[in-house]
């Protein structure tokens, strides 16, 4: 577990959005004393962009900017919801929320547009972009809120194979602790973040090892 004073990066499931979960969630995270940076997922704004990608026929590479672009709607959102969440486009509005006490809601797509180490594909989810974010933020962890459960010590490479995260994951994660919580988590995830800790399951990062 990291200390419970380091900064902490969330990515908010877009899977949430239409959920009662949602608003508990953020009332939870409200407690939590560590400096935090919300990160939005897409949800359903993200599925347009899919949706529509067929019809249209645009590449890869703008599917993902305008993926990119669903994560800041998502944001909006949920801003607009909420006045404790401050909007923030840079890592200096980042800090600068914080300093004030409050939660940094990320707007990812200028920051996404100029980094060279960020693949634009599909591949590459807000999961990945949060695992990068915590990295650029110098976070001590990062909590993935998910609307599904997953056991406390499963394996990174499991739940990619499940799908519960993207799988370009560990090339973003760089040895940030992670953890998921889902809706089992959700009932004690006051309590739990009031006391500078995580809700949700440990996940190991360490690759797994193949039978000879």
């Amino acid at each position: 577990m990291p200390s419970n004073s380091a900064p902490l990066v969330v990515k908010f499931g877009g899977s949430l959005h239409a959920s009662p979960a949602l608003g508990d969630w953020l009332t939870a995270l409200k407690r939590c004393p560590r400096p935090l940076t919300i990160v939005p997922g897409g949800g359903p704004f993200a599925d347009a962009v899919r949706a529509a990608q067929s019809a249209m026929r645009y590449d890869e590479k703008t599917a993902h900017a305008m993926a990119v672009l669903a994560m800041e709607q998502y944001a909006l959102a949920l801003a607009s919801r909420d006045s404790t969440l401050e909007l923030a486009d840079s890592l200096d509005a980042i800090q600068a929320a914080q300093a004030q006490g409050r939660i940094a809601l990320w707007r990812p797509s200028a920051m996404v547009a100029a980094a060279d180490d960020v693949a634009p594909c599909w591949g590459v989810t807000s999961d990945s972009l949060a695992a990068w974010l915590a990295k650029k933020t110098r976070a001590g962890a990062l909590l993935l809120i998910k609307s599904v459960d997953v056991g406390d010590g499963a394996s990174l490479s499991e739940i990619i194979r499940k799908g519960v995260v993207d799988p370009a994951l560990p090339d973003y994660l760089d040895g940030t602790p992670l953890f998921i919580a889902g809706p089992s988590f959700l009932p004690r995830a006051t309590a739990v973040l009031a006391d500078g800790m995580l809700p949700g399951a440990t996940i190991s990062t360490f690759p797994t090892r193949k039978s000879a």
